[in-house]
């Protein structure tokens, strides 16, 4: 394992972002025992009221199992991991997994027609003019970073509307994957957020609260960053072949 002293003391947040890097490595693998709350304090450099506090998240994450005897052994957080892992695993080792991204793409690609239809079902008067001002806003916008946090709030206004808990949870998780590679995917994702006729089209679906049009109108302007995202990945992972070979 290569895990480091904490720079500051008594913080197990940082313990448990360390712990959580080295199972997302694969560093500690299913089924491996952890070192001993003394061990990992000395390891970390930090107290063991702290080693503990990052163990019971990872356990109440289902992260580590507790077993009778008192080991504690890393679990399969693909099994038993939840959304709020993306962030950490579309990035391990500040390097983009291309499977977790083309995953991340295809989630937003499915969920937002489903969005649409809910919202358009359940959207009020108010809800729809902010759904408007959001789609003004994002054609005011001309910087293609800010244009792009322009259209993720068209989205959280959508998600008000569609007024679901697991979706509202879910585009939180996506989002926060999604969010710290803004300036690197502006080109790719201008093909989506220039599209402004087709988020009028949307807004006026949701506002004539048809779902089957709310739902159909989403598909049409997600699918064009889909494919280019899917296609840049698809170069990516050929750029990566041809480096391991």
């Amino acid at each position: 394992m290569a895990l480091e002293k904490v720079a500051r003391r008594s913080l197990p947040d940082e313990v448990y972002q360390q712990l959580l890097g080295e199972m997302i490595a694969g560093s500690l693998a299913t089924g491996d025992p952890l070192p001993s709350e003394r061990q990992l304090a000395e390891v970390l450099g930090v107290s063991r009221p702290a080693v503990r506090e990052a163990l019971q998240r990872l356990a109440h994450a289902g992260l580590v199992e507790v077993r009778q005897g008192g080991s504690t052994t890393v679990t399969d957080f693909r099994r038993s991991g939840g959304l709020d892992l993306l962030p950490h695993l579309v990035l391990p080792g500040g390097k983009i997994d291309l499977k977790v991204a083309r995953s991340i793409i295809e989630a937003r690609r499915a969920i937002g027609p489903a969005l649409a239809a809910l919202a358009a079902r359940r959207a009020d008067a108010d809800t729809v003019r902010g759904i408007r001002n959001a789609v003004d806003e994002l054609r005011a916008e001309l910087d293609p970073v800010e244009r792009q946090r322009a259209a993720l709030q068209f989205w959280e206004i959508v998600i008000d509307a569609a007024d679901s808990v697991v979706f509202r949870l879910m585009f939180n998780s996506l989002r926060a994957a999604y969010e710290p590679a803004l300036g690197a995917l502006a080109t790719v994702m201008a093909a989506e957020v220039d599209r402004i006729d087709d988020y009028d089209a949307l807004a006026d679906a949701v506002e004539a609260h048809d779902a089957e049009l709310a739902s159909a109108r989403a598909d049409e302007l997600l699918s064009h960053a889909t494919q280019s995202l899917l296609d840049a990945l698809a170069w990516l992972d050929g750029i990566e072949g041809t480096e391991d070979d």
